[in-house]
């Protein structure tokens, strides 16, 4: 077979022969379609060669012609639109990458495509805002989930609102989902009610969350670690990539560390103090636990915490050292009600944003007690 078409390929083609002939002709035609060496004649011939082959009744002749055409800029779009409204063999070659569909036609393809033409879409370099919308609406778990997914997606607030609200609770959406990029505040906030705590550790860290959203996230993970302390199977390690990832995305704040004192986390505040100072653990619990004053102070000095918040701290490490827990119902709420209370009646020089935090979770304390 020579490298140029030729009258006689079209006589070949016209001829029916057999299928191996035309699928070889099919990418004999592809490869050369986007040539410069064609002349205008050669290009018109390819384009009815191509045409007519984008009709037959051979799978495979058409799967040669949309694999080694998928990417052409120069595909007439009557012939990309046959392909990628032909079966799932030939169309999802065509709809993956193919430029030379437009919005309007994948739009069109969503309505009326299977599950895998809306994953191929889904999946596409870049996705409008029309035809992302469109697979939000239409498609299934899997290609939403793929969707958002990728990165090239245009997906605003009102477009992931809307997986959320078809898709919140798939776990197989939410992965991809809290794993973008950017997310917007409300998207962001909205995912932490509905997701595993892995994953909203990961909202927390690494997407912008209001600081007492941020807070209570981390804290309430930190929950059952606290628990695990007092009963002898905490996990230091574990603990130390937490705040070592807090410290790295922003969120291991000064306020943080009160919070987490309040909620009686000790083990939470040594192991931030022991980083943001850069001393090893034990020698940072030896300071924060010095029976004097002065070590303390030296360690926070060094972490260069403000100076505004050590009377904080040291009134919650007092009152935790003063009032063990006692064992019975709810003794860890009431512990943590004594923290709250003693700071808020003897420290004046809280910021608002954590004063009226620390009276929202004491007002909750307050309930679950009662």
């Amino acid at each position: 077979m020579t490298e140029h078409l030729t009258k006689d390929d079209v006589s070949r083609l016209l001829s029916d022969p057999s299928p191996n002939s035309r699928s070889d002709l099919a990418v004999k035609v592809a490869k050369q379609f986007d040539g410069a060496a064609l002349s205008d004649s050669e290009r018109k011939l390819a384009e009815d060669i191509i045409r007519v082959m984008a009709r037959d009744a051979v799978l495979r002749v058409r799967q040669s012609l949309a694999e080694n055409l998928k990417a052409s800029p120069s595909l007439p779009r009557d012939v990309a639109l046959m392909l990628a409204r032909d079966v799932e063999a030939v169309a999802i070659p065509v709809l993956s990458v193919s430029t030379v569909l437009t919005d309007a036609d994948l739009v069109e393809i969503v309505h009326s495509g299977t599950d895998a033409k809306h994953a191929a879409i889904a999946q596409r370099p870049t996705v409008s805002a029309s035809v992302a919308d469109a697979l939000i609406e239409t498609a299934s778990e899997g290609a939403v989930a793929a969707l958002v997914a990728n990165e090239g997606a245009e997906l605003g607030e009102h477009s992931l609102t809307r997986v959320i609200d078809r898709f919140g609770g798939s776990e197989t959406v939410q992965e991809p989902l809290v794993h973008r990029s950017r997310l917007p505040i409300t998207i962001a906030e909205r995912l932490v009610a509905v997701v595993s705590e892995k994953l909203q550790q990961h909202l927390v860290t690494n997407h912008e969350l209001p600081a007492q959203v941020a807070s209570d996230l981390i804290l309430q993970s930190r929950e059952r670690a606290t628990v695990a302390l007092f009963s002898g199977e905490s996990d230091e390690g574990a603990l130390e990539r937490l705040v070592a990832q807090l410290s790295r995305t922003g969120r291991l704040t000064p306020s943080l560390l009160i919070r987490a004192l309040c909620m009686g986390d000790v083990a939470f505040f040594e192991t931030a103090m022991s980083h943001m100072a850069n001393v090893p653990l034990t020698n940072a619990r030896l300071l924060i636990h010095d029976a004097g004053r002065l070590g303390l102070k030296s360690i926070y000095d060094k972490a260069k915490l403000p100076p505004a918040l050590l009377p904080a701290c040291r009134i919650a490490l007092d009152v935790l050292k003063e009032t063990p827990y006692d064992g019975e119902a709810q003794d860890i709420e009431r512990h943590r009600r004594r923290v709250i209370e003693r700071i808020l009646t003897q420290y004046e020089d809280l910021a608002p944003e954590d004063l009226d935090y620390l009276l929202a979770k004491l007002g909750d304390l307050m309930v679950a007690e009662s």
